[in-house]
């Protein structure tokens, strides 16, 4: 059994994971290796979907909040990051979901339309989500 206190350091541990996933996608496709790219979005997706699930299951159990108790400098640079990620986090999932719909259907125009959008919002999510992390667990 997962530990409660342990499930921050494995969220950031997958949002670390999906990045890798994301810029391998994103190479790949830039290669023209639509399999492999696929293979790698595909497993950011799931590996995305994880994160969400321990995400939730600890926030129900602990409570929503999470204090930044540190100042000086380093606090508005959390905040600024803290209020970006959150309303770009709740566009990843539905847009997402839309994105792979297209994709699935082999309706590439539409899927390359939102997923010039969505991959820079993804990827930053995913990055900010380790720094998040890292500020309130690490470098406290």
């Amino acid at each position: 059994m997962i530990e409660l206190h342990h499930i921050p350091t494995i969220n950031a541990l997958l949002n670390g994971v999906a990045t890798c996933f994301l810029l391998a996608g994103w190479i790949f496709i830039r290669r023209g290796e639509q399999k492999r790219h696929m293979q790698a979005m595909i497993a950011a997706l799931a590996v995305s979907a994880l994160f969400l699930g321990f995400y939730l299951y600890y926030h129900f159990n602990v409570g929503a909040v999470t204090r930044y108790e540190r100042q000086g400098i380093l606090r508005p640079i959390y905040f600024f990051i803290l209020f970006t990620h959150i309303p770009l986090a709740m566009l990843v999932v539905p847009g997402c979901l839309v994105a792979v719909w297209h994709a699935f259907r082999k309706n590439f125009e539409k899927h390359v339309k939102i997923t010039r959008w969505l991959w820079p919002v993804w990827i930053y999510v995913s990055i900010t989500g380790v720094l998040i992390y890292l500020m309130l667990y690490v470098f406290h």
